[in-house]
């Protein structure tokens, strides 16, 4: 199995068909942007943690029953995965107060949540990412009532799986973002699973090691992601 031409670019990824017409190439970049792209940047080695992660990971869920579009991982940057059609959400499961719940409800970051909140975002960057809950989903034809009950019993269980995974290695699972994709009809879990779609606290001092260190202009960037990827055991 080989590439062969680019598909899409995104802010962190390129993505290229191949010649399994099932499975294409994806080549995880160091670009970085937040607040809807109105910050840009560049987080050195982002893309190696990401796409190792991420990959260890899925292989993770896939061992417990979560099925995932990981294929293969080619190299520390690419990965070959299943080609999917993305059903227009983002997912995010939270069970600390952190970031726009914080604001939105007055809550006070790091208040640890009664229940994980899960909530939707209708994916349009020219709209922003706006919250969208059942109903509208329904009412935009954006998924079925049987794939939305499907989505929200799988990212349910990644939450608790991932928790008590990020547990051992000392490591708070804040909140995190999902995406899912249609494969031959059947709803799977896609994108990535990262440092860039998730917060991650250090269980014993709070230290951020994700994102919010580019979003908040915190000092060495680059040093959560290299820190998960070492808590993981994957250097």
């Amino acid at each position: 199995m080989e590439r062969t031409t680019q598909l899409y670019e995104g802010k962190a990824k390129k993505v290229y068909l191949t010649t399994d017409p099932d499975v294409v190439l994806v080549s995880y970049k160091d670009d970085a942007t937040a607040f809807n792209g109105l910050k840009k940047g560049t987080i050195k080695g982002k893309g190696e943690v990401n796409n190792v992660c991420s990959n260890h990971l899925f292989r993770l869920l896939e061992s417990k029953g979560v099925k995932t579009h990981y294929v293969e991982q080619i190299n520390e940057r690419e990965t070959f995965v299943r080609k999917v059609e993305i059903v227009p959400l983002e997912v995010i499961v939270r069970n600390i107060a952190a970031g726009s719940f914080s604001k939105r409800f007055g809550v006070k970051e790091g208040t640890a949540l009664k229940a994980p909140s899960l909530e939707f975002s209708y994916k349009n960057d020219d709209l922003g990412d706006p919250m969208i809950n059942d109903s509208q989903v329904l009412a935009l034809g954006l998924a079925t009532p049987e794939e939305i009950d499907k989505i929200k019993a799988m990212a349910l269980k990644v939450n608790e799986i991932l928790c008590d995974y990020f547990k051992e290695v000392g490591i708070i699972l804040v909140d995190f973002k999902l995406e899912f994709g249609r494969f031959h009809g059947d709803i799977i879990l896609a994108d990535e699973i990262s440092p860039d779609t998730c917060r991650f606290w250090d269980a014993k001092t709070g230290e951020k090691l994700d994102k919010d260190r580019f979003r908040r202009d915190l000092d060495d960037v680059d040093k959560g992601y290299r820190e998960i990827k070492k808590r993981m055991g994957l250097e």
